[in-house]
C-alpha cells in the first residue's frame, strides 16, 4: 500500500485514536488499530447490505437478499457479463436458460448449437469453454456444481473471480468477489492510488477486509449494483451513496480520478478483403474458423488474412474461394476488437448452383447456407455486418 493511503488512514481515524489524544502503549496499538478496523469495515458492510436489501437491481439471474441463489444460473450469468453489459446479457441469458435449463441440459447440447445461441454477444472462447465446463460439471460431479472455490478454479473457463462470485452467491461462503466495479468502489473508498493494474493486489486485500463473514454473496451483489449505479466510472453520484462517508476518495475530493490506469496505446489496424458468394439459389458461401484463437469455432466470410497492409487486388482476387466475377461493394466495414480495428473491403459475386470450391478455401470447412438461414448459423457481429454490407440490393 502506497504511503499517502496508510497516512491519510491515519488523519481519519476518529478522535478517541488520533495520535494527538493520549497514546495507548505499544504492547496495545495493533489491538486497538485492529479493532478500529474491524468496526470500520463491519459499519462498511452493514451500511451497503441495507442498502442492497432496499435498491438492489431485479436481474433474472438473482433470487431475492437471503436467499441463496442456484449455482448453474450464478455460472451462467457470470460467465455472459465478463466483458459484456448487463442490458446485453439479459435476453441471452434467458434464452440460454429457455433452451438448456440445466448444467446436464447444456453438456448434452451440440457446440454449434451454443455458439449459434452465443453469437453476437463476443468473446467466443466464453461459449466454448462454457460448453466444456457443462461436460465436466456432467460427467465428474454429478451434474452438480462443486461448492469449493479450489475446485471451481480448475472447471474449463472459470478463473479466480467467477470461481469466487459462485462460492459467493451460489452457495453462500464467504469468498472475495472482485470484478471491475467492486475495484472502483474499493479504489475510492480507501483512496487507493496505485496506477491499474499493479493496483489489482492491494484493492484484493482491500476488498477482502470489508467482506463479511456473513451474507458474502449478497455483499459481492451490492458491491457490484454500487459500482454499476452510483460509484460509476465518470461522475459518480456520491450524495446518493450509502457509504460516502467512509469513502476517503469523496473526502478529498478526488473520487473522479479513481481508480488511475496508465494511459492506452492506440488500437493498431488491421486490412482485409472478403468474399461474398452469392449462389444463383440464393445460399451464401461460409467457412467454419478454426478450433482456437480469434473467433475460433465460428463461421465466417472467407476472407484474407487480417494484416497491416491490403494486399493488391489482384492477389486477392487470385485467393478468392471460387472463380467468378468479383465486384467490389463500395466503402468498408469497420469493426473494433479490444486489442486493434479491423477494415474490411468487401467483394461479391454471383455463381452458378455446380460452382467449385479453391482448393485454398478449404472446401472441408466451406458450406453454402440459404439466405433465410443465416440467422441460425454460428455468425459473430463482424460477419453478419459484411454479409450484411455485401449483400445490400440485392
Amino acid at each position: 500500500m502506497d504511503m499517502s493511503s496508510k497516512n491519510a488512514r491515519v488523519r481519519n481515524a476518529p478522535h478517541g485514536d488520533d495520535e494527538s489524544q493520549d497514546m495507548p502503549s505499544p504492547a496495545h496499538a495493533p489491538q486497538r488499530v485492529s479493532r478500529q478496523r474491524t468496526e470500520k469495515s463491519a459499519a462498511i458492510a452493514d451500511q451497503l447490505l441495507a442498502w442492497y436489501d432496499r435498491e438492489r437491481r431485479h436481474l433474472p439471474w438473482r433470487l431475492a437478499p437471503g436467499v441463496t441463489a442456484d449455482p448453474y444460473r450464478v455460472w451462467l450469468s457470470e460467465i455472459m457479463l465478463q466483458q459484456t453489459t448487463v442490458k446485453a446479457v439479459i435476453p441471452y441469458f434467458e434464452t440460454f436458460t429457455r433452451r438448456w435449463p440445466t448444467v446436464t441440459a447444456m453438456a448434452t447440447a451440440d457446440l454449434d448449437d451454443i455458439l449459434a445461441a452465443w453469437a453476437g454477444l463476443g468473446y467466443y472462447s466464453r461459449a466454448r469453454n462454457l460448453h466444456k465446463c457443462a461436460g465436466v460439471v456432467a460427467s465428474q460431479y454429478g451434474g452438480k456444481f462443486p461448492d469449493t472455490e479450489a475446485a471451481l478454479l480448475a472447471l474449463p473457463g472459470v478463473g479466480p473471480y467467477t470461481a469466487a462470485a459462485i462460492a459467493a452467491i451460489g452457495f453462500g461462503l464467504k469468498a472475495v468477489v472482485v470484478d471491475g466495479n467492486v475495484e472502483r468502489v474499493v479504489a475510492r473508498l480507501n483512496a487507493i492510488e496505485t496506477v491499474m493494474p499493479q493496483a489489482k493486489p492491494e484493492l484484493r486485500r482491500a476488498a477482502a477486509a470489508i467482506t463479511p463473514d456473513l451474507r458474502a454473496g449478497d455483499f459481492a451483489q451490492a458491491m457490484m449494483d454500487l459500482g454499476a449505479t452510483i460509484c460509476s466510472p465518470r461522475r459518480p453520484s456520491c450524495l446518493m451513496c450509502p457509504i460516502s462517508t467512509a469513502c476517503m476518495a469523496h473526502k478529498s475530493g478526488i473520487a473522479e480520478t479513481l481508480p488511475k490506469r496508465a494511459v492506452k496505446a492506440a488500437r493498431p489496424v488491421r486490412r482485409a478483403i472478403a468474399f461474398v458468394a452469392l449462389r444463383e439459389d440464393g445460399a451464401v458461401l461460409l467457412r467454419r474458423r478454426p478450433p482456437e484463437g480469434l473467433l475460433g469455432g465460428m463461421m465466417e466470410v472467407p476472407s484474407t488474412a487480417w494484416n497491416a497492409e491490403l494486399p493488391p487486388a489482384k492477389d486477392a482476387l487470385r485467393g478468392a474461394p471460387v472463380r467468378a466475377q468479383w465486384w467490389p461493394v463500395p466503402s468498408e466495414v469497420v469493426h473494433v476488437f479490444t486489442h486493434f480495428r479491423l477494415e474490411v473491403q468487401v467483394y461479391r459475386a454471383l455463381v452458378p448452383v455446380d460452382v467449385a470450391l479453391h482448393l485454398w478455401a478449404e472446401p472441408a470447412r466451406c458450406k453454402f447456407v440459404a439466405r433465410r438461414d443465416l440467422h441460425a448459423e454460428a455468425l459473430p457481429s463482424l460477419m453478419r455486418k459484411i454479409l450484411a454490407h455485401g449483400l445490400e440490393g440485392i
